[in-house]
């Protein structure tokens, strides 16, 4: 693909038009935000890049973020997260997977947390969660492996600001689940599928998408 990204505008117009697009570069060449943007744009002092694109991206392609490619992180559109979701969980929704008594439980704590409320900020959450030694120990592995079963997702990204209200620093994650961020319905939608059904659907689009790409590293994508 020939593409240059150099905007918010274009990575969210990208991950609309092709569903799946990871951050960094990975085994599939040419299929990145890294590759596609312009190193310049990375570390500028004048102007944004892709650090500060991803919040603006998510907002206007209302878009699932997360560390969703080997605990590394990608975007998905709303169009494609749905079959995406069904396939990781398995057909599971974390209520389901507490009843049946497969959730983690150092997962559980984090989710529960979560969704008490429409979205915390990473800090808000970590604080709610890791209030004795063993919770910090586990929160950072249940909190990546939460989004690599597709539990949750990243509603934005917030920055503090200085006295001029000018944003400074690293932003900040705010986490949703799917479900507060989409809707129940949307991320039940594609339930009616089997969790095989949509592997194979979003295989066949990969593979029309990614020619360059082998079985393997299309599973690579779709599979924790």
């Amino acid at each position: 693909m020939q593409i240059t990204l150099k905007s918010a505008e274009d990575i969210a117009a990208l991950v609309e038009k092709i569903g799946f697009l990871p951050f960094f570069r990975g085994e599939i060449a040419e299929f990145s935000v890294e590759e596609f943007t312009p190193p310049r744009l990375w570390f500028s002092d004048t102007e944004d890049g892709p650090w500060e694109w991803k919040g603006p991206v998510i907002r206007l392609a209302r878009c699932a973020y997360g560390k969703f490619y080997k605990g590394k992180a990608m975007f998905i559109s709303k169009e494609w997260f749905p079959d995406f979701a069904n396939l990781r969980r398995d057909g599971y929704d974390y209520d389901a997977r507490m009843d049946e008594g497969i959730a983690r439980r150092r997962d559980t704590y984090l989710m529960a947390e979560l969704m008490k409320e429409p979205s915390l900020l990473g800090k808000e959450l970590k604080a709610r969660v890791c209030f004795t030694d063993e919770r910090k120990k586990g929160y950072e592995g249940s909190l990546t492996h939460l989004q690599m079963m597709a539990y949750i997702t990243t509603a934005d990204f917030e920055y503090a600001r200085d006295r001029y209200g000018k944003p400074y620093g690293w932003g900040l994650a705010r986490y949703a689940t799917p479900e507060a961020f989409f809707g129940e319905d949307f991320c039940r939608a594609a339930y009616k599928r089997t969790p095989q059904e949509s592997y194979a659907r979003m295989a066949a689009h990969l593979k029309e998408l990614l020619p360059q790409a082998s079985e393997a590293q299309i599973s690579h994508i779709l599979l924790p």
